[in-house]
């Protein structure tokens, strides 16, 4: 689908590289029809060596040769770039924002024309090609639009397509934060084995170990997590007793609370950018 396709990223940052890395080593695309930008001359060095990409420290020439302009940049900068490379983008190009925080509705008031837009929150793990992404949809973006971004991000992991825009910052809550959760969850149990009498390295790899594997198995037996649990607890064993001090302790409250929090937290990031943008218009 994306093989004959020319791509162009703005911004070789971590994520562009580890798009740029997923799309050449799944075979999704190939490394001639790829072009990179960034303001970092060391960076495009080190990123055309390494996949054979082409690179360039002009924005607007990433635009002028790309069918599909991904906009890889860090958000404080963004309506900068798109000022910049606005010219050059016109309908027979698909746009796609991996902007953290900004919604389609700040990029079209600083764009104010007809564009084909998507804009996409992957996570952190998108490194090690298992990125937890959501896509949504501007009007004027086709069903094939968004196959093509889908197609994009699945070389670095699993990637869902939202209907409603707005649930976006439910997406940014939940996946786009939640490694975050985990690293602190991982960090909690490592301290628990120490507590416990294991070496600090000892109780990190078992407990990083334990979630992956956890992971792993819930996404390939297609189990419902509660019935996995159920697995897991036998009658006055040692999970179930580990289980009531959880729920005593209102981790699952506790996680909701965060997820809804951080939700509330990128509404309200969004919507100063919203506002941002469009006075930066006038």
């Amino acid at each position: 689908m994306l093989n004959d396709k020319k791509i162009g990223f703005i911004g070789t940052g971590n994520m562009g590289e580890a798009l740029i890395s997923g799309l050449i080593y799944s075979d999704s695309s190939k490394p001639e029809n790829i072009i990179c930008s960034d303001v970092r001359e060391d960076r495009l060095e080190f990123v055309g060596e390494k996949y054979g990409v082409a690179t360039t420290t002009e924005n607007t020439d990433v635009v002028k040769a790309s069918e599909i302009v991904i906009y890889a940049t860090k958000p404080q900068i963004i309506a900068s770039v798109l000022k910049e490379t606005a010219p050059g983008l016109d309908m027979s190009k698909l746009i796609i924002s991996i902007a953290a925080g900004v919604p389609l509705a700040a990029i079209e008031s600083c764009l104010n024309k007809k564009l084909r837009l998507i804009r996409v929150m992957p996570n952190i793990a998108a490194f090690v090609k298992e990125s937890a992404t959501a896509i949504a949809a501007g009007n004027n973006a086709s069903k094939d639009d968004i196959k093509l971004a889908m197609a994009i991000f699945d070389s670095v992991g699993k990637t869902i397509f939202l209907k409603e825009n707005h649930l976006m910052d439910a997406i940014t809550g939940l996946s786009g934060s939640g490694p975050a959760y985990i690293f602190l969850i991982v960090d909690a149990l490592a301290d628990a084995g120490v507590k416990m009498g294991l070496s600090r390295q000892d109780a990190l790899l078992l407990s990083t170990q334990t979630v992956l594997g956890a992971a792993t198995l819930l996404r390939d037996s297609n189990e419902h997590p509660g019935k996995l649990k159920d697995r897991v607890t036998s009658p006055g064993g040692t999970a179930i007793a580990g289980l009531h001090t959880l729920e005593e302790g209102g981790l699952r409250t506790t996680l909701i609370n965060a997820v809804e929090t951080a939700t509330g937290r990128s509404k309200e990031l969004g919507e100063m950018m919203i506002k941002n943008f469009s006075e930066n218009n006038h």
